[in-house]
């Protein structure tokens, strides 16, 4: 199982991280069996300025940036084709 932790604290929620808090809903029927999808406080991310702009998600402990929701189903593909090749 992928787990998908998106911030949403004040920065990236204002910055899209609401708009990301409606893939619970509508993930890709490839994904939505594969994937947990919560809401997280602050993570933090925007304030060293390493991981680019806000809003910020987390897949399995990989903190990704500029996040929108189309980004968002492209990182999950790639994670779980990830997880099927290392079977």
């Amino acid at each position: 199982m992928i787990k998908l932790d998106i911030c949403q604290g004040t920065t990236c929620y204002v910055m899209g991280a609401a708009k990301l808090a409606t893939l619970v809903n509508s993930l890709p029927d490839d994904l939505k069996d594969n994937v947990t999808v919560r809401g997280i406080r602050c993570s933090g991310h925007c304030k060293d300025g390493a991981y680019g702009d806000a809003p910020y998600v987390v897949i399995d402990g990989v903190v990704h940036g500029s996040a929108t929701c189309e980004s968002v189903i492209q990182w999950l593909r790639e994670r779980a084709a990830e997880l099927s090749s290392a079977k």
